[in-house]
């Protein structure tokens, strides 16, 4: 049976990694620090876990494979995605693989362990300006993107632009609101 106060922090940022780390700790739960999809697996086969926060992108890994990696190996866990690179289209997928919730980066220990359901807090707050145009914009590309598999050929296709323009959007960090 899993111990009801373990995480696993799946992200390839070691410094973030060890600052949540220690944020859990000092809350009394134990946390585990994996940096991509192997280390996960591994620690998944090794240990028992309760929750695990999961970053979107891990370097040359996905986020969304380490979900269905952490499912078979544990299918109790609880899961939370956290990304600095949040779209619609990312965030319906990981909900439809299994995850819990999905959060935009920079988010502190408290609205993680709301997201997972822990604190009394667990309700999520409705933003009060609708997304911008540029935000809009942004979701769209990443829907159409994940639909084409990735495929940025194809995606600039479907969207009726230039390649090029379609990376150089693609490269750059997502807008705020």
């Amino acid at each position: 049976m899993t111990n009801p106060n373990h995480f696993l922090i799946v992200d390839d940022d070691t410094v973030f990694a060890a600052a949540l780390q220690r944020s859990l700790i000092r809350r009394g739960y134990n946390a585990d620090v994996a940096h991509s999809a192997a280390a996960t697996q591994q620690c998944a086969q090794t240990q028992a876990y309760h929750y695990a926060i999961v970053d979107l992108k891990l370097g040359d890994d996905s986020g969304l494979e380490v979900i269905k990696l952490l499912l078979q190996a544990q299918p109790s866990v609880v899961i939370v995605v956290l990304t600095g690179y949040s779209s619609i289209a990312t965030a319906v997928q990981a909900i439809k693989l299994g995850a819990k919730n999905y959060l935009c980066k920079p988010a502190d220990t408290d609205e993680l362990l709301s997201a997972l359901g822990i604190s009394a807090a667990s309700q999520p707050t409705i933003p009060d300006r609708p997304p911008s145009v540029d935000r809009v914009a942004w979701e769209h590309i990443q829907k159409v993107l994940l639909e084409n598999n990735g495929n940025v050929s194809a995606t600039a296709r479907s969207l009726g632009m230039h390649r090029r323009t379609l990376q150089r959007k693609l490269t750059k960090r997502p807008v705020k609101s």
